[in-house]
């Protein structure tokens, strides 16, 4: 079933500054070719940083200075020049660049390059990050008031959540979880709307894929995708849960400021799940305008009903844990 068309592609060179916007993209089975292939690494704690607890990362910015390979990728990452909020450009290349990325994450850091998959060394969970995986900290990571509850992630697939239990970002990619990140123009224009009249920038969720939709009746319509396949283009996405969504789009950008209104509208609107995250069924290229399809979810009961098991039990253990954290 046609259901609309792309209107952007975005990709990040590196992870929690800004990105680029681009006409064409290649995806393979480790998602956007060119995305995420270096990270800010921050020294004192021994952590991959995050834009959710290093703002300053997301008033910087990088793009590739030139054509991508189609084999970029783990272990073969191009250079990357990266503009700062004063308007100076500096390259990966440069010696002077891990000062100045210091400079805006206010802390120690350094930009590292996604190493060959077999190397994990980059991706395995620190002894400061396993010491500070608290209930507290999480509560920070996702904006929660004292009595809000946490997310829902009974959709969390059972291989990502041990993923995640052993890894800051799973192994040869420096995403957080999901390959590709997919967005509507319409759940931009439903959450703007609670916050300002207006649709919200693009920037501000930092999807890869930003589709418009023939007849957008719904004004969340991602959240009845989760289960389908989307073919974007010349590849094919599984639709395999929605995007939870932390403090990072409430966060300063070029051009735009800090916003909490935003981390309220998401989780008052949508349960503060906003796009969908996308596994690769089948490569291909992309480009804007290309049309978009979706098949959705063969067998929704079964699925739903796995999900309520899921999501009871997660309820218990966080209720728990969030009770004996405070």
């Amino acid at each position: 079933m046609m259901i609309g068309r792309v209107a952007e592609l975005w990709r990040y060179p590196v992870k929690s500054l800004g990105g680029e916007r681009v006409e064409h993209i290649d995806i393979g089975p480790r998602g956007v070719v060119g995305d995420r292939l270096w990270a800010v690494r921050d020294l004192e704690r021994d952590v991959t940083a995050s834009a959710r607890r290093v703002p300053g990362l997301l008033t910087a910015a990088a793009r590739y200075v030139g054509p991508l390979s189609p084999d970029a990728g783990p272990g073969n990452v191009p250079e990357v020049a990266i503009t700062f909020p004063d308007g100076s450009e500096l390259s990966s290349s440069d010696s002077a660049v891990n000062a100045k990325l210091s400079e805006v994450a206010g802390r120690e850091v350094r930009l590292t390059a996604l190493p060959p998959a077999e190397d994990t060394s980059l991706h395995r969970l620190s002894k400061h990050e396993r010491e500070n995986m608290s209930i507290a900290a999480l509560r920070s990571d996702f904006g929660l008031g004292e009595e809000e509850g946490f997310p829902d992630v009974s959709m969390y697939r059972i291989a990502d959540l041990a993923t995640l239990s052993r890894y800051s970002t799973p192994p040869g990619t420096f995403v957080d979880l999901a390959p590709v990140h997919v967005l509507s123009t319409r759940s931009l224009a439903t959450i703007g709307a609670d916050v300002a009249g207006d649709p919200l920038d693009v920037r501000r969720f930092r999807p890869n894929v930003l589709i418009t939709l023939d007849d957008p009746t719904d004004g969340l319509p991602e959240s009845h995708w989760t289960g389908g396949d989307l073919t974007v283009g010349g590849a094919v996405l599984e639709v395999t849960m929605p995007t939870i969504r932390c403090v990072v789009p409430s966060r300063a950008q070029p051009g735009l400021e800090v916003d909490r209104r935003i981390t309220k509208a998401v989780a008052n609107r949508a349960q503060r799940r906003l796009g969908s995250n996308c596994w690769v069924k089948s490569g291909g290229s992309v480009a804007v305008g290309d049309a978009v399809a979706l098949r959705p979810e063969k067998h929704h009961l079964l699925a739903g009903a796995a999900r309520r098991t899921k999501r009871f039990g997660f309820g218990l253990v966080t209720s728990a844990a969030d009770r004996l954290s405070r």
